[in-house]
């Protein structure tokens, strides 16, 4: 007798799977495969918003479509992926480092709090907001000085920036000007914002999730009503897009004197800092230069929370365990 095809199914329990049930070299080989496809299909816009942050030439005052086509016309392909290279070759022992932090710390944090008398959504969130931020705190010391090389070879040619043929001369001429601590140029205020907006996205994204789950009639580990593959990634996606959209409205005034920060050097006498850069910048185009770039930029994160939610869930089933 042949028996009828079914449609897999899965407990609501199964959608979040943990850090002990992940064999973890699988885990990070395929993580580092598929993130770099990912983070490839993205450098574009994060050029263009690079490029609209840190432009005194006009680009600023540019859509964003308008600024990428200004690119291809001068650069070609090659222009719209500036530095992708250097960020993806680079960016690979940070991914491990990411990644393994995110994971513990989710999972020392769901185990800290199974006792406390606390709704499952509330515990998940606080799991997962926390998580975010310890990853983040653990890798700026690691990102931070990536971040500095790659947005410089972004903006190659702009007024204010200096010209470099490589990685290595970026690096060479940091060094020669301002030495080690020139690497590390935004790090004290990417730690201190970028630790909160991770915790936000981490958070938003669980928080959204559960609220879309409850909304279709779908409660953890009760009744017989699971979800079904199709469903589980809808809803994921969902979630990510959600979570970026609210985290790129909060941060990006932060990630505007971030990039100026790293990247621009005619600051005239003196070492830049935070509060010269946001002068300038407040002083050239008041409160709206502030959100220079936020339509490539809430394209991207938007984009970037929905696609990245996607591949890591992915990533995690693939790597799971075989019993």
């Amino acid at each position: 007798m042949e028996l009828e095809p079914q449609t897999v199914k899965l407990d609501l329990s199964e959608t979040d799977i943990n850090w002990n049930r992940l064999d973890k070299t699988k885990f990070h080989l395929i993580g580092a495969v598929l993130f770099t496809a990912q983070c490839g299909l993205l450098h574009p816009m994060a050029v263009v918003k690079t490029r609209m942050q840190v432009a005194g030439s006009g680009l600023d005052r540019n859509h964003g479509t308008a600024v990428f086509r200004q690119i291809l016309r001068s650069g070609g392909i090659p222009g719209v992926f500036r530095g992708f290279g250097t960020s993806a070759i680079a960016s690979l022992p940070g991914r491990v480092l990411s990644l393994t932090s995110l994971e513990v710390s989710k999972d020392m944090m769901l185990k800290y709090t199974e006792d406390l008398h606390m709704d499952e959504a509330t515990r998940v969130g606080i799991a997962n907001g926390v998580a975010g931020m310890v990853s983040n705190l653990v890798c700026c010391a690691y990102y931070v000085p990536l971040d500095v090389v790659v947005q410089r070879l972004m903006v190659q040619g702009l007024p204010g920036t200096a010209a470099c043929n490589g990685p290595s001369e970026v690096i060479h001429k940091i060094m020669r000007v301002e030495g080690f601590r020139g690497m590390y140029r935004g790090f004290g205020l990417t730690a201190l914002t970028q630790s909160p907006a991770n915790a936000l996205w981490w958070g938003a994204y669980a928080a959204a999730q559960n609220v879309i789950w409850r909304s279709l009639n779908y409660k953890n580990d009760e009744g017989e009503k699971t979800p079904s593959q199709l469903e589980m990634v809808t809803v994921q996606a969902t979630a990510g897009t959600f979570a970026g959209a609210v985290s790129s409205v909060i941060t990006t005034p932060i990630d505007t004197i971030k990039t100026r920060l790293q990247v621009m050097d005619d600051y005239g006498g003196g070492r830049p800092s935070v509060i010269k850069t946001a002068k300038l910048l407040l002083e050239g185009d008041g409160w709206r230069g502030f959100y220079r770039g936020f339509g490539p930029r809430f394209f991207n994160m938007s984009l970037y929370g929905t696609t990245m939610i996607v591949t890591y869930e992915l990533i995690k089933r693939l790597s799971v365990k075989q019993a």
